[in-house]
């Protein structure tokens, strides 16, 4: 696709989009600690709670994390000959983290991008399948990981002696707890906060990205940076209109629950970066538990909580809902997928204090956020929360609607959304054909259908990606298809995956399969191969990857002549049989 050498930051332009908000002060060429914890505004500050975790009841204040990831920082890059581990990224050093949430795992993260050292979140969910892929576009050097993922991590093909636990005890291993005690035991200097250029790689995280399998998307020290100064700026002109809330809680502060992994991009954003903005505490939950939730909002007074929309359905429709005491809670967000209005309201209509569920649009290719919907009386009116829409640019981001031939799209014609800005990623590692594909001339094509209508403001039409969306995360129809064709008693000759109706919200499409069975399938029996496919698929992926769709046996799969599958077909066909039954 060509990118039209005529578009240019002209503000006038009717096609061409540029945030309303005022613009991001100049980032400095540096590593993202300095922005981070080395903010002049951050001395005034009491040395508050920082971290609660729910499992352990562990509490560690704001002075302590800090001292905490710059002592992690001196053991994993001192020299082995002081006591350290020698970590060098000149020396190809990539650490893999497999963890359940906990305080450490931001503090291990923190103490990486000190001395510019990547790391790759990988999913605590993943089957050894789903880490083999991972593993394998990453190849960590070492991997920090929960006792309960020790074994996993073990197969990753390190010798033993390169895991290291991130909580927890496990004979033989040495833990980020003992790391961070023995640079202070031993008093190795402290070593300094390395510098990093806007093109230092800092993470890897995964996405699906418009097509394929997961791929290992590269977010540099610069992306968190414009990411962060972008909730900056948007928070500054929303305290310009709103006042500060009075948090009614033990210390005044606001207290907000992370029930998101810290592996996908919302729970890592709000949970790592943006959360050293100003002073309040994130409660954490190692992992998703509905009765732990309902227990935690009144124990530790939550005030603020991130949510995805397959969660906001659960907490809804459970029993608790109703009689738990959630007083206390006076903000609520939604993001990683569409929100339906009804679960929106639903959930508002319980707590006294919300009146609106903050929601927006983003993509980890974009390090996180590219809209948001703006408050009432934001930036003197003129950003408007239109019913239906994903909101208006963030600070720092410029887009375009391009249509299918590659022209710009007029205001309220829907295409393709490309937005470019200092948080745009380097691009996927290892995948260069991907990289060309999406990240296009500094533009990152979203493969999301939109439309930006005169006032600026976004409304999601459709998806050009063969991605879905569930319970918030990224699900390929490519990934779930390659594992059923791995199946190895080669029982079809052909298959294809697309979302169909039947998840947990309106919008929400779940896998579905479509196969032809081969001469060694049909000689088995239809069911036996459906029911084989099915373990087949659940031992491999991932639950939310399942096919709760189904599997259906047709005798051949529609495609062009160009051999690309005519997903819509079989999508549509399948939609008008689920409305004939529900006839009968």
């Amino acid at each position: 696709m060509l990118i039209p050498d005529s578009w240019g930051p002209d503000r006038g332009s009717s096609m061409y989009y540029k945030s309303l908000f005022p613009d991001l002060p100049k980032v400095p060429e540096s590593n993202v600690h300095h922005l981070l914890f080395n903010r002049p505004d951050q001395k005034e500050w009491p040395d508050y709670t920082l971290f609660v975790n729910v499992a352990t009841g562990q509490r560690r204040s704001f002075r302590e994390f800090v001292e905490r990831v710059r002592d992690g920082a001196t053991s994993l890059g001192a020299d082995v000959a002081q006591g350290g581990l020698g970590l060098r990224p000149e020396n190809g050093e990539l650490v893999g983290i497999l963890s359940e949430n906990c305080p450490d795992y931001v503090a291990l993260m923190h103490s990486l991008l000190v001395i510019t050292v990547p790391f790759a979140l990988f999913s605590s969910y993943s089957t050894p399948y789903e880490f083999k892929h991972a593993n394998a576009l990453a190849h960590p050097t070492r991997i920090f990981t929960s006792p309960s993922l020790l074994p996993l991590a073990l197969t990753s093909g390190l010798p033993a002696d390169r895991i290291y636990l991130l909580e927890g005890e496990n004979n033989g291993y040495i833990s980020y707890d003992q790391l961070v005690s023995s640079a202070r035991k031993d008093n190795i200097p402290r070593l300094p906060v390395r510098h990093a250029t806007k093109d230092t790689l800092a993470y890897l995280i995964y996405s699906s990205g418009t097509s394929g399998p997961p791929k290992a998307i590269m977010i540099s020290h610069r992306n968190i940076a414009c990411a962060t100064l972008g909730a900056m700026v948007a928070g500054m002109e929303t305290a310009k209109v709103r006042a500060p809330p009075v948090w009614n809680t033990p210390n005044g502060l606001e207290v907000t629950f992370n029930i998101l992994p810290v592996y996908h991009s919302l729970g890592l954003c709000t949970t790592a970066f943006f959360n050293f903005l100003k002073p309040f505490t994130i409660v954490m939950l190692p992992k998703w538990n509905i009765d732990s939730f309902f227990d935690s909002v009144p124990k530790y007074h939550i005030t603020t909580i991130f949510l995805v929309p397959s969660l906001i359905h659960q907490i809804v429709h459970h029993p608790r809902f109703k009689t738990t005491d959630m007083s206390s809670v006076k903000a609520v967000a939604s993001g990683a997928a569409y929100l339906p209005s009804q679960l929106a309201d639903q959930l508002c209509a319980r707590f006294q204090d919300v009146d609106r569920v903050s929601e927006g649009y983003g993509m980890s290719e974009f390090t996180m956020t590219i809209a948001t919907k703006p408050i009432p009386g934001l930036l003197n009116g003129r950003a408007k929360n239109k019913p239906g829409s994903v909101g208006i640019l963030v600070p720092g981001v410029e887009a375009c609607i391009i249509r299918p031939d590659g022209s710009l799209a007029g205001p309220n014609e829907p295409g393709e959304l490309l937005v470019r800005g200092g948080a745009t990623a380097l691009g996927y590692r290892g995948n260069d054909k991907a990289t060309r594909e999406t990240f296009v001339d500094g533009w990152l094509r979203t493969g999301d259908q939109l439309r930006i209508d005169e006032d600026g403001v976004l409304f999601f039409e459709d998806r050009t990606k063969d991605t879905l969306k569930i319970s918030g995360m990224q699900v390929s129809p490519a990934e779930i298809e390659n594992t059923i064709l791995a199946q190895p008693d080669n029982l079809i000759t052909d298959v294809s995956v697309a979302g169909v109706s039947g998840g947990r919200t309106s919008d929400e499409r779940i896998p579905h399969a479509w196969i032809v069975l081969s001469p060694a399938g049909m000689a088995l029996g239809k069911k036996e191969v459906v029911a084989q496919l099915d373990t087949w698929v659940q031992e491999r992926l991932s639950r939310y990857k399942w096919l709760r769709g189904g599997i259906k046996i047709v005798e051949t799969i529609p495609k062009l002549p160009t051999g690309k599958v005519l997903r819509r077909v079989l999508v549509e066909d399948y939609e008008r049989e689920v409305k004939a039954k529900a006839k009968l």
